[in-house]
């Protein structure tokens, strides 16, 4: 794809002079956002480890690579591939691009893995990997930019959860460590969207599905593209995105927007307008006026 190609693609929003990073960023979805942003004008810093599909293990020419590609399409790419398993990684990668830059506008966590472990076999490792890199990580990184944002009155940052954890619909065996992690990143997400709100920081998070490397895929698939849910990270870090706290789904060139609200007139904690029960019998009793779907209230 030619750079005017690209800058269609990416809707001609425009980016000129922001800075961004975008982390496990050489391949599928963070690829696919490095390219938006820069077709758009960003200056853009893209890192990855080169980890292996199991999460593990370094390949520093991935990042390179992915890089000397953009760059030879004329768009403004510049590969990291720092370590951020650690705070003093994360906070190390910050200062190393405020030294390159002179500052940090957006920053995408886009890096993760799937991880297949049944409850009886997770392992404390495992999971602490998995952790690190899905809700840690995001909010080392997000620590470090802060400053630089607040400084600034202007910041956005957008991280990433799964349908996998926020739907029991779509839940998958063996994605226990996994679901946490991305649900523990959509409470990071409302905590930071709120201590943001002063400071023209504007947090939120994407839930995306494309067919990449972690779906096991090789090239370009059919459907399920990773340039499908690009535009939608692309809004949420524009200045067009002026408000916190939603999840955006984004999948298959469809988008859907949502955030839990609390009912219309509850006083939280003590009047939640809901059935009251005195004894575990009584909820027994009314459990089928309790447990209402999401759906039908919004009926």
């Amino acid at each position: 794809m030619n750079k005017m190609a690209a800058g269609k693609a990416a809707g001609d929003m425009n980016f000129s002079g922001r800075v961004a990073l975008v982390t496990g960023a050489a391949r599928g979805l963070g690829l696919a956002y490095v390219r938006s942003l820069a077709a758009s004008g960003a200056k853009v810093f893209l890192q990855d480890v080169g980890a292996g599909r199991d999460g593990l293990g370094e390949d520093l020419s991935i990042a390179r690579s992915a890089a000397e590609r953009l760059q030879g399409e004329g768009f403004d790419v510049l590969p990291m591939a720092a370590p951020i398993l650690s705070r003093q990684n994360c906070h190390g990668l910050v200062d190393q691009i405020l030294h390159l830059a002179g500052r940090l506008d957006i920053l995408i966590h886009n890096a993760g893995w799937v991880g297949y472990e049944p409850v009886a076999d997770i392992g404390e490792a495992s999971f602490d990997h998995m952790m690190a890199i899905a809700a840690k990580t995001p909010l080392w990184l997000a620590q470090a930019a802060w400053p630089l944002m607040q400084a600034a009155g202007y910041g956005r940052i957008l991280l990433t959860t799964s349908d996998r954890a926020l739907f029991p619909d779509y839940a998958q065996a063996g994605l226990a460590a996994y679901a946490a992690s991305k649900m523990a990143a959509v409470g990071i997400v409302n905590v930071l969207a709120l201590e943001g709100r002063a400071h023209g920081i504007v947090v939120n998070a994407i839930s995306p599905v494309a067919k990449t490397r972690m779906w096991g895929m090789d090239g370009e698939p059919d459907e399920l593209r990773s340039s499908e849910v690009a535009p939608g990270a692309l809004f949420l870090v524009s200045d067009a995105c002026n408000e916190g706290g939603w999840i955006l789904r984004a999948s298959n060139g469809q988008f859907h927007a949502s955030r839990a609200c609390e009912a219309h007139g509850v006083i939280y904690p003590r009047d939640l307008k809901a059935v009251a029960a005195g004894n575990a019998r009584d909820i027994a009793a009314n459990w089928d006026r309790i447990a209402v779907p999401q759906q039908e209230m919004r009926a």
